[in-house]
C-alpha cells in the first residue's frame, strides 16, 4: 500500500519532487529574496531557470510591499548591514500578517555573536524553514550537532530544519531523510547555497508541507548539480550548466538518480 502523503515511502519522495517542481513551473510563484550582495544575481537567475519569479528590493520603505506581492519569502543574512537588518524584520512582520511562508538561512551565525543574536530574534518570528551548515546550527541552537538534536530544535521552534553539506539532511522533528546527491563543483561557485535555499522557498511557495517542500527543493538542486557537472569543464561552465539543468530536470532524472536514506 501506497504511504500517505504527510507520511511518504523514502521511494515516493523523487516522483513528490517532480511534482512540486512541475508545480513551481506551472504557477509561477512570485519569491522575494532579501540576500547577501554577492548572490542576488545567481540567485535569481536560479529562481528564473526553475520558473519562479524573483523579487530583491532590499530597501526598509518599500519591502512590505514586495512581501506582501509575493508567494513566499527568503531572509538570508549574508551581507549584514544595517539597511538589510532593518528590512529583514519588516518583511518577516508581513510574512506573518499576510501568511507568507517564509525561509531563515543564518549564513556565518557562527562568525559573529551579533548576526547570531540578531537570527536568534527573527527565529522567534516563526520561519517555516531553517536551512543552515553544523557550525550555524551549533552556534544558533547552542548545540552539538546530531540527528536527536536538529529534530529537538525543529520541535521545539516548529519548523523544519535542513541541514546541509556533502549529505543533506532535513527534519520537522518526526520525519527524516537524508539527501546523498550532488557534486563536489556545487562548493566552488559562489551564491550556490543561498540559490539553493531560495529554490526551496519557491518549492514552499506551491507545497503546503515545509518538509516535502525542502525535500523536493534540496534534491532538484542536488540532482540539477550532478548533471551539470557532466558537460562542465570547471567552476565556470558549471554554473551556467546548472541553470540549463534546472530548467530540464524531469521526473525520470530524479528517479534515476535520487540517493535517499
Amino acid at each position: 500500500m501506497r504511504a500517505s502523503r504527510s507520511s511518504p515511502l523514502i521511494s515516493d519522495l523523487p516522483d513528490i519532487a517532480a511534482d512540486v517542481v512541475a508545480r513551481v513551473r506551472e504557477k509561477s510563484p512570485r519569491v522575494h529574496c532579501l540576500t547577501n550582495t554577492v548572490a542576488q544575481n545567481f540567485t535569481a537567475n536560479v529562481l528564473l531557470a526553475a520558473g519562479a519569479v524573483p523579487s530583491m528590493t532590499v530597501a526598509p520603505d518599500e519591502i512590505a510591499d514586495f512581501v506582501a506581492r509575493a508567494d513566499a519569502l527568503l531572509i538570508n543574512l549574508g551581507t549584514f548591514d544595517r539597511e538589510r537588518r532593518e528590512a529583514a524584520e519588516i518583511a518577516a512582520e508581513e510574512a506573518i500578517e499576510e501568511q507568507r511562508p517564509w525561509v531563515l538561512d543564518p549564513v556565518f551565525v557562527d562568525r559573529s555573536q551579533v548576526r547570531c543574536s540578531f537570527a536568534a530574534k527573527l527565529m522567534a518570528r516563526m520561519p517555516r524553514l531553517v536551512r543552515l551548515n553544523g557550525a550555524e546550527f551549533t552556534a544558533l541552537a547552542n548545540a552539538e550537532t546530531s540527528e536527536d538534536a536538529l529534530k529537538r530544535y525543529a520541535l521545539d521552534r516548529l519548523c523544519t530544519v535542513a541541514l546541509t553539506g556533502a549529505t543533506d539532511s532535513i527534519t520537522d522533528g518526526a520525519r527524516v531523510v537524508a539527501i546523498e546527491n550532488g557534486d563536489p563543483l556545487m562548493s566552488r561557485v559562489t551564491a550556490l547555497g543561498c540559490a539553493g535555499t531560495a529554490l526551496v522557498t519557491a518549492c514552499l511557495a506551491v507545497e503546503v508541507d515545509p518538509w516535502l517542500a525542502t525535500v523536493a527543493g534540496l534534491l532538484v538542486f542536488a540532482v540539477a548539480g550532478e548533471c551539470a557537472s557532466v558537460p562542465a569543464g570547471g567552476p565556470g561552465s558549471f554554473a551556467v550548466e546548472l541553470l540549463d539543468a534546472l530548467a530540464n530536470v524531469d521526473r525520470e532524472t530524479l528517479r534515476a538518480r535520487a540517493r535517499l536514506r
